[in-house]
């Protein structure tokens, strides 16, 4: 039963894969320097790690907006906000999946007379402001930074374009750990007050409750990456402005700054060292800090290069994701309690969450954490078959290339 209130969530995973995740490599691959088989490999990978490693701080901040007192509470709010991503992404719209799991988090509220923490909301709206507009600022900076590297090189415009498309992949994969890192919390962040899953020793690394939901939240994001993001990226790469091989660089590379930034408590912990106020670890919305990035560009270079209708209808997506989700919550939720008779969580007090946190404890004490196990195990088999099945696949071509040259020259003579 508890495997079933994760679907949800897994179904949010595949939602953010499929939109926000796909935002790392749209430039990229909407510039042609990047294939999208390539970038998807490479998002995945380096998303689950991000994930895993980096998504406690993030998945905090979201903890003290509304905190889910009810596993059946957490499944109607991940699938209101899956629900309305997918729908979203069927119009090919790079909506926010922060706004999405906000606006169903502060349905709960209201459903359940929760206060919204108001000093919490403020710091993420706010993130929602600054990270488009610091995005922008970066990607400025680092797009004359670019092209005058790229003038004062002299470097053969081939070698050049060589050396752009490597920094894509490189800078690609910090964007995807950065992604994962920040955005996790929003696929597993009201999943994790309502889980204490055992700890699940993998030989070499040991992962605690909350990493494991992130593992399992990154891997659908790996799916939803592979499957679905296609549509995504031709918005992103193409749509809102034509990008070159070199501003398509700087658009991931400034994504994957403003990322890193609100996900890294190490580099807040040292700000706070300087005497200035420590950065908020919170869920910054992907794209519209890649939007704002590429608007950047386009008014460096000139307003006439964005195409301000694709832009609107992006923004119209920003301002009816929170409401459209919460909406939806709260109308999932009746139906969850009412109809259903499953328990989705209630008003706060000390006694009812200490109640909650320990049926929640007991639910948690299952054998999930074994079947990650078995699943990771099993992934690591049918990785380890597909890229051996991929070397013999890519060096059978090799050979045939190397014999039609042969046979080529041959005739030639």
């Amino acid at each position: 039963m508890i495997l079933f209130f994760l679907t949800s969530g897994l179904f949010l995973g595949w939602s953010l894969g499929a939109n926000d995740a796909s935002h790392i490599f749209g430039s990229a691959v909407g510039s042609k320097m990047v294939t999208f088989r390539k970038a998807a490999i490479i998002a995945s990978v380096f998303f689950i790690l991000g994930a895993v490693i980096q998504g406690s701080g993030t998945s905090h901040t979201l903890g003290k907006l509304g905190a889910v007192n009810a596993i059946g509470g957490s499944f109607t709010l991940a699938l209101a906000a899956a629900i309305t991503i997918y729908m979203m992404t069927k119009f090919a719209l790079p909506i926010s999946t922060t706004q999405a799991i906000v606006g169903a988090i502060i349905g709960w509220n209201f459903f359940t007379g929760n206060s919204t923490d108001s000093n919490t909301l403020e710091k993420i709206v706010m993130a929602w402001v600054a990270g488009p507009v610091i995005g922008a600022a970066f990607a400025v900076l680092l797009y004359i930074i670019v092209k005058r590297f790229k003038k004062s090189a002299g470097i053969h415009l081939i070698r050049f374009e060589s050396y752009i498309k490597t920094g894509l992949i490189i800078v690609g994969a910090f964007g995807a750990y950065s992604l994962g890192a920040n955005n996790i919390a929003n696929v597993m962040g009201v999943f994790v007050p309502a889980f204490n899953l055992k700890d699940l020793d993998l030989w070499i690394i040991t992962l605690n409750s909350s990493q494991q939901l992130f593992l399992l939240g990154g891997l659908a994001c790996a799916v939803g990456i592979m499957t679905y993001s296609w549509k995504v990226m031709h918005t992103i790469g193409n749509n809102i402005m034509e990008l070159s091989s070199e501003a398509a660089l700087v658009v991931v590379l400034a994504q994957s700054l403003v990322l890193f930034i609100f996900s890294s408590t190490g580099l807040s912990n040292l700000i706070v060292k300087t005497g200035l106020p420590p950065i908020p670890m919170v869920p910054v919305s992907s794209s519209q800090v890649i939007v704002g990035c590429i608007i950047g560009i386009g008014l460096y270079k000139g307003a006439r290069n964005i195409n301000f209708r694709v832009l609107g209808e992006i923004g119209l997506g920003w301002i009816i994701t929170p409401l459209a989700s919460g909406l939806l919550t709260f109308f999932l939720l009746f139906f969850m309690k009412n109809i259903f008779g499953i328990s989705v969580g209630s008003k706060v007090s000390d006694s009812i969450a200490a109640s909650e946190q320990t049926s929640n404890l007991t639910m948690g004490q299952t054998d999930v954490s074994g079947i990650i196990k078995y699943l990771l195990l099993g992934l690591f088999i049918f990785g380890t078959i597909g890229i051996i099945f991929y070397i013999l696949l890519e060096n059978k071509k090799r050979r045939e290339m190397q014999r039609s040259e042969e046979k080529f020259w041959k005739n030639m003579k």
